[in-house]
């Protein structure tokens, strides 16, 4: 039988290269995502067939519509996330801190409980879920409170997941990634902002090395979890910063 598995925020970037990955390795891939032409054009590119939804991920009314869809589901990717505009705590909009905090926490919940949902009734039962989590789920950046706290909580709605799945051969992994070469990482080569004050430029790496990481994930035996990885450029500022 295929593994079915569902990979949001797949209309570009990282969500692209795992949709791509898994979809090439043998998973029946559905990608979603806000932009039909994105998600078109990773459906196009792919390796293999992958499947494409419009779906905004903050929006419950439609995640539970698009999971009512599927007959099972054995790995779902919340990878759908935004970020807002540099700015110090004081100058943060509540428009943004909401709209962020909405789609990388709230709707990685709700898909998630989607997702554990469907898992717990399917036969056989079980699955994974792979949060994408980032370096700044560790330590901030500096004029990035809504995303770092949004990525903070993303560790809490990991564990919490993970423990409660366990009894049921659900299984949950925080990936955190550092500077892949996404067209949302092009800045670092231009310098982006340290805590120090300076501008400094950032080294990047291949994001299909973060997408091989995920089928590696996807492909474990259900006996066999991976609470949390993270996998980052070289040389980047993680350790210590700040």
């Amino acid at each position: 039988m295929q593994q079915v598995a569902v990979v949001t925020g797949g209309g570009s970037g990282l969500g692209r290269e795992m949709a791509h990955a898994l979809a090439a390795a043998g998973f029946g891939v559905t990608v979603t995502g806000r932009t039909e032409d994105r998600l078109r054009e990773t459906a196009e590119s792919a390796p293999a067939e992958v499947r494409t939804a419009v779906l905004d991920v903050a929006d419950g009314s439609a995640v539970a519509a698009f999971f009512g869809t599927l007959d099972r589901i054995d790995v779902l990717v919340n990878n759908a996330g935004t970020g807002a505009p540099a700015a110090a705590v004081q100058d943060v909009s509540e428009q943004d801190w909401r709209r962020v905090v909405d789609t990388n926490l709230t709707g990685s919940f709700l898909c998630a409980q989607a997702a554990f949902a469907l898992m717990l009734r399917q036969d056989p039962k079980g699955g994974r879920i792979i949060n994408n989590g980032s370096i700044s789920a560790h330590v901030p950046r500096p004029q990035g409170i809504a995303y770092t706290a949004s990525k903070h909580a993303i560790t809490g709605l990991t564990k919490g997941l993970e423990l409660e799945g366990r009894a049921h051969g659900i299984t949950a992994t925080q990936i955190d990634i550092g500077n892949a070469a996404t067209p949302m990482t092009e800045r670092m080569a231009q310098g982006v902002l340290q805590p120090n004050g300076s501008i400094a430029a950032e080294p990047t790496f291949d994001p299909k090395i973060v997408a091989d990481f995920v089928v590696r994930i996807a492909q474990l035996p259900v006996d066999v979890a991976v609470p949390t990885l993270t996998v980052m450029a070289a040389g980047m500022p993680y350790v210590g910063r700040g």
